[in-house]
């Protein structure tokens, strides 16, 4: 009789141990790529490429409908055109990118002769995040919604 407690908290034990086993071995989900549907295909890309200053990637499909940027360790934007009209979009559903320096980066824009507005609408002006980061919004093209930050990774 003696056995049975020992038995039980080894019996116990591993009961544990393969539980924390398995949450370890439950799949990684990283982010691949996002992706934007647009009406004009060449707009989208010339925007990414010249005003945010992304770098292409090959494209694979060598169909003139996709455009692929690098925008980030290992990930992808694709544009794909075939939208048949622009769409309108709330600014809290959006892409964020980081800068090292908002005030060169907003610099170019107003050269560009492009806007840009705070949180709350206000043009071109900046928003002083609590965290101490600085951040605007603009759209592209199409009218997707892009937050620039100066958030350090």
């Amino acid at each position: 009789m003696k056995y049975i407690p020992s038995l039980l908290c080894l019996l116990l034990t591993a009961g544990l141990c393969s539980q924390v086993k398995a949450q370890n071995n439950k799949p990684k989900v990283t982010i691949d790529h996002v992706a934007l549907f647009v009406v004009d295909l060449q707009k989208e890309q010339s925007f990414y490429r010249d005003i945010m200053q992304l770098d292409s990637l090959a494209e694979p499909f060598h169909d003139n409908k996709h455009a692929w940027f690098t925008i980030g360790n290992g990930i992808a934007m694709h544009i794909i055109q075939g939208a048949q009209q622009p769409k309108e979009y709330f600014k809290n559903n959006h892409l964020c990118f980081s800068v090292d320096i908002l005030t060169d980066f907003t610099k170019r824009l107003l050269n560009q002769k492009l806007t840009f507005e705070d949180v709350n609408g206000k043009q071109n002006a900046i928003t002083t995040r609590i965290d101490g980061v600085h951040q605007i919004w603009l759209k592209d093209p199409e009218g997707y919604w892009i937050e620039v930050n100066d958030a350090k990774h």
